[in-house]
């Protein structure tokens, strides 16, 4: 077959489609969106007719997921690290129903916080729910384990997680295709109590699940995808996860690593080859991009009396990402420290773009907000959670998705009067509505504004769920029409727009403002491809 070179994203689409797959499910987050947004842009996706529409969320991308593979089709379903926080109910509860059709999580880790508020490992969540877990090496292991994962969640008839990190979906490398499986049938559960949750159903569920463990850790330990690889200098023994074993080796480029060593990309933990290592050598050095979730393992299930090295000991630092220098490091190497950046180099933090239509949000919220001092205004996850930065200093906090709203009620309910909730237009559809009718129903003194830019702006412009219907959508939830109101953003309406929010401060109980005006880069590429078209005509 053709070897392409992709991203590792791109890798795991590629090997998606080429497995039969019939849907996708997804909410844009770094580093996870290329999946979606390849799929998107493929001629192969279309003629196959492919499911491949953005959720409002992660919760529900994953429960039309679980519907598809109810349905006996193979669906997938791809979200951020932070996004399982949000997916987390139907995630837990499929490890009970399993799965008909093939069911594939892609949960992207950020260690670093390149682009996140935290640096969990989502390799946790699938051993609370204990389901099997892939994490790939390289790009072309993206490739080879979105093809099998799917064989393996029917075999097994459970979700089957592959879990991601920053740079091995945003690395490029050669893959090599497969041959390309027919999708499958629509085909319903055979049980059809399988997916009804009632207690009784439940326990008898949970048995199984319990009783696919012992099978679930055999298949790691014949796993094509975990290797031992034995060597003669028994004094140290290395365990390395993912792409750790990728920078592992690049210690060793121009000859074979003297030390055993224990390749692991495919979760639970192969126990026997563990126990070998651990029986053959003096001591043990653990590799693993995340949370050290495979040495406090170890060190619960082998008998301690030999030293193993790890994030627990600083022998690779404990938060952050891992690198080659850090893997030489941890094995006795000597590294070059790189050059500090020269003091005349400034920072450059990020800022919202020149004309950005938040921009002039801000300053309508900074002089609307005078007279009642710091300490008022709960954003959000977006572009606009930079109002926090010089020069605006809008904001006061940016907890997660669909906190704005939720913490100015909470405020409030402290007596906090008048609060402020600010949210994006895609923030809100993901989970800002639930929060604004827990304040409609209490008739809160809040003042909500939706800065709408009709599109999904900070993850590079996707479409956003509630494009044109933001209006009748807080109509619906039951704010009152005359505190619905709609502005536009612009310097020359300056004036008018803060005497509306002063108008809406003042008002005892729910209002929104919907601030309407799209997004300069979405804009500016519209503009790109009208001229584009118009000279191709």
């Amino acid at each position: 077959m053709e070897k392409l070179l992709l991203l590792g994203d791109e890798a795991l689409a590629l090997g998606a489609i080429d497995a039969g797959l019939s849907g996708c499910y997804a909410y844009p987050g770094t580093p996870s969106t290329e999946i979606m947004e390849y799929l998107q842009h493929s001629k192969e996706a279309e003629n196959l007719n492919i499911h491949r529409i953005w959720s409002s969320n992660e919760k529900t991308a994953y429960e039309a997921a679980l519907g598809m593979s109810y349905a006996g089709q193979r669906a997938i379903v791809c979200f951020k690290h932070v996004g399982l926080n949000v997916a987390a109910d139907p995630f837990m509860n499929s490890s009970i129903t399993g799965v008909n059709g093939g069911l594939v999580i892609v949960s992207a880790d950020d260690p670093s916080m390149h682009s996140s508020q935290n640096e969990q490992d989502s390799r946790y969540y699938a051993r609370f729910a204990m389901i099997p877990v892939l994490e790939p090496s390289n790009q072309q292991e993206m490739y080879d384990m979105a093809y099998e994962a799917f064989e393996m969640s029917e075999r097994v008839k459970l979700p089957v997680m592959i879990r991601i990190t920053t740079r091995i979906a945003h690395s490029r490398s050669g893959v090599e295709r497969k041959l390309q499986k027919a999708q499958q049938a629509i085909n319903l559960p055979k049980d059809t109590t399988q997916f009804i949750l009632l207690p009784a159903n439940s326990r008898r569920n949970y048995k199984a699940l319990l009783e696919m463990q012992e099978q679930i850790e055999k298949n790691s330990e014949t796993s094509q995808f975990n290797a031992y690889i034995d060597a003669n200098d028994k004094s140290l023994g290395i365990i390395a996860a993912g792409i750790a074993y990728n920078y592992l080796m690049e210690s060793f480029r121009d000859k074979a690593c003297p030390y055993p060593i224990l390749k692991v990309t495919q979760y639970p933990l192969p126990r026997k080859q563990v126990q070998q290592l651990y029986n053959e050598c003096d001591k043990l050095l653990i590799l693993e991009e995340g949370y050290p979730i495979v040495e406090e393992m170890l060190k619960g299930y082998l008998s301690l009396g030999k030293t193993i090295h790890g994030r627990l000991d600083d022998t690779v630092p404990r938060d952050g990402e891992l690198n080659p220098a850090i893997v030489a490091k941890a094995l006795g190497f000597e590294v070059k420290e790189p050059q500090a950046i020269p003091s005349l180099v400034k920072p450059r933090p990020p800022q919202l773009c020149q004309g950005c239509s938040h921009r002039d949000v801000a300053e309508m919220i900074n002089e609307a907000m005078k007279e009642y001092g710091k300490g008022r205004v709960f954003a959000d996850i977006g572009c606009y959670t930079l109002m926090a930065t010089p020069p605006y200093n809008a904001i006061d906090t940016t907890v997660e998705m669909g906190a704005s709203i939720t913490m100015a009620k909470g405020a409030a309910d402290a007596g906090l009067v008048p609060s402020v909730g600010l949210i994006g237009d895609s923030t809100f559809t993901h989970s800002g509505m639930t929060g604004l009718l827990d304040a409609v129903n209490e008739n809160s003194p809040i003042v909500v504004i939706i800065s709408d830019n009709y599109t999904t702006g900070m993850t590079g412009g996707q479409d956003s769920a509630g494009t044109n219907h933001l209006v009748d959508i807080c109509k619906g939830l039951g704010v009152p029409e005359k505190h619905t109101r709609l502005i536009n953003p612009l310097k020359k309406f300056h004036e008018e727009n803060v005497k509306i929010m002063k108008e809406e401060l003042a008002h005892q109980g729910v209002s929104v403002i919907i601030a309407q005006r799209e997004c300069i880069q979405t804009f500016q590429r519209k503009a790109k491809e009208r001229r584009s078209a118009k000279a191709d005509e």
